[in-house]
């Protein structure tokens, strides 16, 4: 197991808790709250790839000392045993030196790998997560995030350095603009940001608020006046910023609780789409003509999930009951396809005067639909019809 890898150490920890807290992976939960509801691509890419690998994975509950984990690839390394017993959780693996160690007790869980160059330790307590790769001298492991103007926060008004940012200049658009033939120069390259969903019992269990930070960063070994430090603390003061007139937000820390709010608003006969760009070969960044075949979604309500900077995967949802959303079938200049998700917003009255939109559109609040494209880590919520 590669020592720098916290995602792969996470996957385990997963598998402990599904074991010591009769829960359902975040995987399996979506299904059985949504089983007509396909996964969009932007939330698959944030699950922990052990549950991705093979669906048939099953967990037996028997009257011994553990529990039976079967990955169901008829190799005998595949199947994972999860014992369960007074001094913990015991994940194995099935591979020469792979055992793993998960502690369950009441300082939260631990997780540490049975190498004997030292192995790879989560803990996870009141305080938070720490990721451990053992070994002298070595500090704990943290996804590293960089700061970025987010322009879909509609409180917030532009810097003109941020007013002359191309990257998010093309974002926004005129809800006339959606018809076969306009052409668009927009930028679709993937996030380079990469966190995956936590658990919901570990999201749970650690801290998520300003006057928390320091005990967070701390936990991640994030210096607070580091690039990673403000953008977690960016993070954190946003969701915690009251909404905007008419809209309802929140800050999702794991796929069990965006799933859980989402449908509290629409409802389970949903969909939850994001844009899909196929192939990854060519630029991203370019002219994108609309074909036909643009598609309105069902409602004027929906459910807009954003993707957050931090060191695990956090979406800041919000909803208005005065939005239309539509796919859009695109092909860029090189002959790149992308099926776009456009959101447009029809009130925007409560919006920052000197938002972004605004300044680039030369339009003022309240006055015309305002539309954006989601990137490919975003997603839309919408009722089925």
């Amino acid at each position: 197991m590669k020592s720098s890898n916290p995602l792969y150490i996470l996957g385990f920890l997963t598998v402990a808790l599904v074991a010591s807290h009769a829960a359902l992976p975040p995987e399996l939960y979506w299904k059985s709250v949504l089983p007509n509801t396909p996964m969009p691509k932007a939330v698959s890419d944030l699950l922990e790839p052990d549950f991705l690998e093979d669906k048939s994975t099953t967990v037996n509950v028997g009257k011994g000392s553990g529990v039976n984990v079967n990955t169901g690839k008829g190799k005998p390394s595949s199947r994972t045993n999860v014992d369960v017993g007074k001094g913990g959780v015991v994940v194995n693996a099935g591979k020469p030196g792979g055992r793993t160690n998960v502690g369950v007790s009441k300082g939260g869980v631990g997780v540490s790998t049975a190498k004997p160059d030292g192995g790879t330790n989560v803990g996870v307590g009141k305080g938070g997560v720490s990721v451990n790769t053992g070994g002298k001298g070595k500090r704990p492991v943290y996804v590293g995030v960089s700061p970025t103007y987010n322009p879909f926060l509609y409180s917030y008004a532009a810097t003109e350095d941020q007013l002359h940012d191309n990257t998010n200049a093309a974002i926004f658009f005129l809800e006339k603009d959606i018809h076969a033939g306009k052409v668009m120069n927009l930028d679709f390259t993937e996030s380079h940001h990469v966190s995956t969903f936590l658990p919901r019992q570990v999201a749970g269990s650690i801290p998520f608020s300003s006057e928390k930070l320091p005990e967070i960063l701390n936990q991640f070994s994030v210096e607070p006046e580091s690039q990673e430090g403000k953008t977690m603390k960016n993070t954190v003061e946003e969701c915690e910023r009251p909404a905007i007139k008419g809209e309802e937000k929140y800050c999702a820390t794991s796929l069990e609780s965006m799933v859980d709010f989402s449908t509290s608003k629409l409802g389970r006969n949903v969909e939850a789409i994001s844009t899909e760009v196929k192939g990854r070969e060519g630029q991203m960044k370019q002219e994108y003509e609309i074909k036909d075949g643009v598609k309105k979604l069902p409602g004027y309500r929906s459910v807009v999930c954003h993707n957050q900077k931090y060191a695990y995967a956090v979406f800041y949802c919000h909803t208005t009951q005065t939005s239309r959303a539509y796919v859009v079938p695109m092909e860029g200049a090189d002959g790149k396809k992308v099926n776009a998700v456009a959101v447009c917003h029809t009130d925007t009255s409560g919006w920052n005067p000197k938002h972004l939109a605004f300044q680039l559109l030369k339009v003022k609040p309240g006055s015309v639909p305002v539309c954006h494209f989601l990137p490919q880590d975003h997603i839309v919520w919408v009722p089925k019809k």
